[in-house]
C-alpha cells in the first residue's frame, strides 16, 4: 500500500481511505481464504472417514479394477460429455443461433474437459466459449446466455434429478439428513413439483419466469423436452461413471443417484475446485452401513482420474496435434486426419490461445504427481524389488530428487502460465528428468510413461512461450498463495495417511534403511514443501512493485512509437501525460492508467501487437492486485474480450462506439439524402474546412486558445482528462488539425487522432464560436469523413454513445437493467438518445464497448472512481522535481474539455 514519503499522495482528504487499514485487502482474499478452508476440512473429514482404510489396500483395489469395468466406465465419462455439449448446442437453439455440429461438439467438449478439472468453470469454459462463438457471428450477450442456459439447466437437472432418486428411494441419504423417510419424499415430491410445475407453464405459455430480481425465459416445449433428455443424460451417465466402479451391490441405481446428486451440489455451493474432498465426504458418509471403505475409495480415487483426467488430458492432445499440425503447416484436407482437423479448425484455433493455462494445470498436476509419490511406499511387486535391488543411496536419493522436481514443477506451472520461455525449458528438463528418477524409484513404468506423454504435449507449443522474463515479475495474488497453501497441506495429508501406523520419533528423521520407509516420505515431503514455500516466499519478496509515476519523456517517446504502430487512434492518449504507463518487458505493449479511489484503472485495451499487449495487460493486473486495488479495464472493446476474461475479469457493457467504414462512405444515395443536403447548405453558408499538419503555428494555437477558453466559460465548463485531451499547445502540436471557416474565420476546431497505420482516426477536442452556423458540427464530421477517406483511411470512429444498446431483456443482469433506466429517462443529466440519433445520421457501425472489473456486481463506485480521475481528481505522485513540478501545473490550467 502507498505510504507518506511514497509516490502515491491524495488529493483531499477522502482520498486517505486508499492508503489507510489493510481491509480492502483482507476482503479480496476472503473467498480464497474460505475456499482453502473448506478444502482443510475436506481434508481433515477424509483423514477421520479413511482411519480404517490402508493406502495399499487401496491401491491394489484400484489395480484390481477389471479393464472391463473400466472400459464402460469411459464410455460412460465419454456419453456423459457428449451431453455436456449438448447444453451448449440446445442453447444455441433456444437464442436462436445455432451452429455447426462440429463447431459445438469442439467447443463444448473442450470447454468441459478443460474447466471440470480446472475448476473454474466459469472462467475457462466461459473464455473457451467466447473465443468460439464470437468469431462465429455471436456477441456478448449470445455468449452469456448460452452459459447462463447451460448453468441454470444443470443446476435445475441436478436438482431435479437428485430429488426424483430421493421421492423413490427416501433412505438414500438417512446416514446425512435427520429426517423420517416419508417427511423426506414429501418434501422432495414438494420440491420437484414447485420447480417443474412453473417451468412447464413458462415454457408452454412464452412466458417469462421471474425468481427474485432475475427473470429467466423459459426455453419452448421442443427445446424444453430435448434439455430434459441431455440433463438426464449428463446426470446419469457421469453417476453411472462412479456407480460402475463403487461396490454397489446393496444400492440401486436411482438410490444412488440421490446420494450423487447431493454430493455433486454439495461440491459446487463449497466453491472448492472441483469440489474436491466436499465430494468424497459425502459420498462415503452416505454409503450403505458395512461398505467397505477402502473399496469406496478406490472408486472414488479412480473416478476423477477417469470422468476428470483422461478427458483432460485427451482434450489436450488432440489441442497439442492441432497446434502440430498448424505448426507444419500440413492443411491437407485430403486425408482423414486432415479433414477433421479442417472441420474442428475454428473452434481448436480459438480455444488455441489458452494453450498457456491448461499447459500449467497439466504441469502443477505432474509435479503435484512426482511430489506425492515420493511420499507414498510402494505399491507394487516390481518397485519393492526394485527397492531390495538398488543400493540405498540410489533408493534414498531417487525419493528426495522426485519430490525436489515435483516441488520444481509446482513453481514452475505459474511461469508456464505466462508464456515464459525459461520456464519452458526448465519444465521440459524436470519432466526428462522425472522420468529417470521414477525408473529409478521403483521401475514403474507408469509414472515415467506419463511425464513423457507431458514432455511430448509440450513440444508443439514452443512458439507459445516467448516471454524471456523471471518468475520473480509475477506477483502472486491470494490465489496461488493459497493453491501453494493447500499444496503444502496435500503433502501432509498424504503423509501422515500412508505412515498413520508408523510410531514417530525424534530419531525417525535420520534413519536411512530400505526397510524403513517412512523416514524416507518424511525428507521427502519436508524437501517438497520447503522448497514450494520458499520459493513462493521468495518470489514475494523479489517480485517488482510498480509505483504509479506520471511518465518522462523517455517513456512518452516509447509510448508514441507504440501508439504510432497501432490500429487504434484512441492509444494516442497514452501521451496526455496524465496516465501512468506499464510497458512489457520487450517495450512493444503499454497499459495507459490511473488512479482514484481503491481502483487501478486502465483506459482502453492494452496498445501493442497481441503477445507484447497481453503482457502488458498482465504486468497491470498484477501491479493492481499486489498494492490491494481493483484492476479496471475502460472502454475496451471486443477484440479485447477474450484476453480481459482469461484474466479473471467481468465485463460490464458501458455503451456503443459509432464506427463509419470510410471505404463506402459518401453523400450519394436516397439514405443520404438529409445528411446531403445539410452538407450543401453548410456549403452555401459559406462554411469551409482545411486539415493542417503539424508543427502548428503559435498564432494559429493563440486563435484557438480564444476560441476554446470562450466555448468553456458558455459550457460553465472545466477542462476533464484521463479519457480525452486537454487544450494544451504541446497536445494540439502532436496531431492534424480540422479547421472549420465561416466566411474565413475559424469558427470551429478539432484535432484530429490518427495512426501510421491509417486504419482509423477519430476526433478529440471539438469546440466551437457560440456564432458559428447550426450546421458546423454535422459539417465537420461530414467533410472531415470525406477528406480522410480521400487521404486512404480505412474507418472514422464518431466516439461512444454512453449506455446505447443495452438489452436487459437479454442479459438479465441488474447493471444492465439500471443503465438502460438511465439511458431512457436520464434526459435531464446528459443526452443519451439525442447523441445517439446525432451519430446515427451517418449509418455507423455500433460496436460494443465494456467496463472490465473483477466482480460482478454493478460497477458503481468503479465508475465513480472514473469519473474522478476524468474530473481530474484521481491520484497524483509528489513530482520531485520542483521545476517539473511547476511545468506540470502550467499545463494543467483550465484550457480543455470534450463534447
Amino acid at each position: 500500500m502507498p505510504k507518506k514519503n511514497g509516490p502515491l499522495m491524495a488529493n483531499d482528504p477522502g482520498d486517505s481511505a486508499y492508503s489507510s487499514g489493510s481491509w480492502p485487502r483482507v476482503r479480496a482474499a476472503l473467498p480464497y481464504v474460505l475456499a482453502a478452508g473448506l478444502f482443510a476440512v475436506g481434508l481433515w473429514a477424509l483423514y477421520r472417514l479413511l482411519a480404517p482404510v490402508n493406502l495399499a489396500e487401496v491401491a491394489a483395489q484400484v489395480r484390481a479394477t477389471p479393464w472391463t469395468t473400466l472400459a464402460l466406465a469411459l464410455t460412460a465419462t465419454l456419453c456423459g460429455y457428449l451431453a455436456l455439449a449438448g447444453y451448449d448446442w440446445s442453447a444455441l437453439r433456444h437464442i436462436g443461433k445455432p451452429l455447426p455440429v462440429p463447431v459445438v461438439l469442439t467447443g463444448g467438449l473442450m470447454a468441459y474437459a478443460f474447466g471440470n478439472t480446472i475448476g473454474l468453470t466459469a472462467l475457462s469454459g466461459g473464455a473457451v466459449r467466447w473465443r468460439v462463438y464470437s468469431g462465429l457471428g455471436l456477441d456478448g450477450y449470445d455468449v452469456a446466455a448460452v452459459s447462463t442456459f447451460a448453468s441454470v439447466a444443470f443446476g435445475v437437472a441436478a436438482t431435479v434429478v437428485g430429488l426424483g432418486a430421493l421421492a423413490l428411494h427416501p433412505d438414500a441419504l438417512a446416514p446425512v439428513l435427520p429426517f423420517a423417510p416419508a417427511t423426506i419424499r414429501l418434501a422432495a415430491i414438494g420440491t420437484i413439483l414447485a420447480i417443474v410445475l412453473p417451468l412447464v407453464w413458462a415454457s408452454a405459455s412464452g412466458r417469462s419466469l421471474t425468481v427474485g430480481r432475475f427473470t429467466i425465459r423459459a426455453p419452448s416445449l421442443p427445446i424444453l423436452g430435448m434439455q430434459v433428455l441431455i440433463s438426464l443424460g449428463d446426470i446419469g451417465f457421469s453417476g453411472l461413471t462412479l456407480y460402475l466402479l463403487l461396490p454397489t451391490a446393496d444400492l440401486g441405481f436411482l438410490t444412488f443417484l440421490a446420494v450423487f446428486a447431493a454430493a455433486t451440489m454439495a461440491g459446487i455451493v463449497s466453491h472448492v475446485p472441483g469440489g474436491i474432498g466436499v465430494f468424497e465426504t459425502v459420498v462415503i458418509v452416505a454409503m450403505p452401513a458395512g461398505t467397505p471403505v477402502d473399496k469406496v475409495a478406490a472408486a472414488l480415487l479412480l473416478y476423477r482420474l477417469v470422468y476428470y483426467l483422461v478427458p483432460f488430458v485427451l482434450a489436450l492432445i488432440l489441442l497439442a496435434l492441432y497446434e502440430a499440425w498448424h505448426a507444419t503447416g500440413a492443411r491437407v484436407r485430403t486425408t482423414a486426419f486432415g479433414r477433421a482437423m479442417a472441420a474442428m479448425d475454428p473452434a481448436l484455433r480459438a480455444v488455441a490461445p489458452l494453450a498457456p493455462l491448461v499447459l500449467a494445470v497439466m504441469v502443477f498436476g505432474s509435479g503435484l504427481w512426482m511430489s506425492l509419490s515420493a511420499l507414498i511406499p510402494p505399491t507394487t511387486e516390481a518397485a519393492e524389488v526394485a527397492e531390495a535391488l538398488f543400493p540405498l543411496a540410489f533408493v534414498e536419493g531417487s525419493a528426495l530428487l522426485s519430490s525436489a522436481l515435483g516441488a520444481g514443477l509446482i513453481v514452475l506451472a505459474l511461469g508456464i502460465m505466462r508464456r515464459s520461455l525459461g520456464a519452458y525449458w526448465l519444465t521440459l528438463a524436470a519432466m526428462a528428468a522425472g522420468v529417470l528418477v521414477a525408473l529409478l524409484h521403483g521401475l514403474d513404468w507408469e509414472r515415467p510413461g506419463f511425464l513423457a506423454l507431458a514432455v511430448l504435449i509440450l513440444l508443439p507449443f514452443r512458439r507459445a512461450f516467448h516471454r524471456r522474463t523471471r518468475l520473480t515479475h509475477a506477483a502472486l495474488g491470494p490465489g496461488w498463495i493459497v493453491l501453494v497453501s493447500t499444496t503444502i497441506a496435500a503433502f501432509s495429508f498424504v503423509l501422515f495417511f500412508a505412515h498413520k501406523g508408523t510410531p514417530y520419533a525424534n530419531e525417525l528423521w535420520w534413519q536411512f534403511a530400505v526397510d524403513e520407509r517412512a523416514p524416507r516420505a518424511l525428507r521427502a515431503g519436508l524437501v517438497a514443501s520447503l522448497i514450494v514455500g520458499l520459493a513462493a516466499f521468495w518470489m514475494l519478496l523479489h517480485a517488482p512493485r510498480h509505483r504509479f509515476a506520471l511518465p518522462e519523456a523517455g517513456e512518452l517517446s516509447r509510448a508514441a512509437s507504440v501508439a504510432e504502430a497501432s490500429d487504434r487512434p484512441d492509444a494516442g492518449f497514452a501521451l496526455t501525460g496524465d496516465k501512468a504507463l506499464i510497458f512489457s518487458d520487450d517495450g512493444g505493449g503499454l497499459v495507459m492508467y490511473g488512479v482514484a479511489g481503491r481502483s487501478w484503472i486502465a483506459y482502453g485495451g492494452p496498445v501493442g501487437p497481441g503477445e507484447a499487449a497481453a503482457e502488458a495487460a498482465l504486468a497491470f493486473v498484477d501491479a493492481a492486485r499486489q498494492a490491494g486495488a481493483r484492476p479496471v479495464f475502460y472502454e475496451v472493446g471486443v477484440e479485447d474480450v477474450p484476453l480481459l476474461l482469461e484474466l479473471g475479469l467481468v465485463l460490464h457493457k458501458m455503451g456503443e462506439e459509432a464506427v463509419v467504414d470510410l471505404t463506402g462512405f459518401s453523400l450519394d444515395g436516397p439514405e443520404r439524402k438529409k445528411l446531403r443536403a445539410a452538407h450543401a447548405r453548410a456549403g452555401r453558408d459559406g462554411l469551409t474546412l482545411d486539415i493542417v499538419q503539424p508543427p502548428h503555428d503559435p498564432a494559429l494555437i493563440a486563435e484557438l486558445r480564444t476560441i476554446s477558453d470562450d466555448w468553456l466559460r458558455a459550457k460553465h465548463s472545466r477542462e476533464k482528462g484521463f479519457s480525452v485531451g486537454r487544450f494544451d499547445p504541446a497536445w494540439l502540436d502532436r496531431w492534424p488539425l480540422a479547421l472549420v471557416r465561416h466566411q474565413g474565420r475559424i469558427v470551429a476546431f478539432a484535432n484530429i487522432l490518427t495512426t501510421h497505420t491509417r486504419a482509423m482516426a477519430t476526433i478529440d477536442l471539438m469546440r466551437h464560436v457560440d456564432a458559428a452556423p447550426g450546421t458546423t458540427m454535422e459539417f465537420l464530421f461530414t467533410e472531415l469523413m470525406l477528406q480522410l477517406k480521400a487521404q486512404g483511411y480505412r474507418d472514422f470512429s464518431l466516439g461512444m454513445a454512453p449506455l446505447s444498446g443495452l438489452a436487459p431483456e437479454r442479459s438479465r443482469r441488474l447493471w444492465d437493467r439500471f443503465g438502460a433506466l438511465i439511458y431512457r429517462h436520464g434526459g435531464n443529466f446528459y443526452n443519451f438518445e439525442g447523441l445517439r440519433a446525432f451519430k446515427d445520421k451517418f449509418h455507423p457501425d455500433w460496436r460494443p464497448r465494456y467496463l472490465a472489473a473483477p466482480s460482478a456486481l454493478p460497477p458503481l463506485l468503479t465508475l465513480a472512481d472514473a469519473a474522478r480521475l476524468i474530473g481530474g481528481r484521481g491520484y497524483r505522485p509528489v513530482d520531485p522535481h520542483p521545476a517539473g513540478a511547476a511545468e506540470r501545473l502550467h499545463r494543467r490550467r483550465p484550457g480543455r474539455s470534450m463534447t
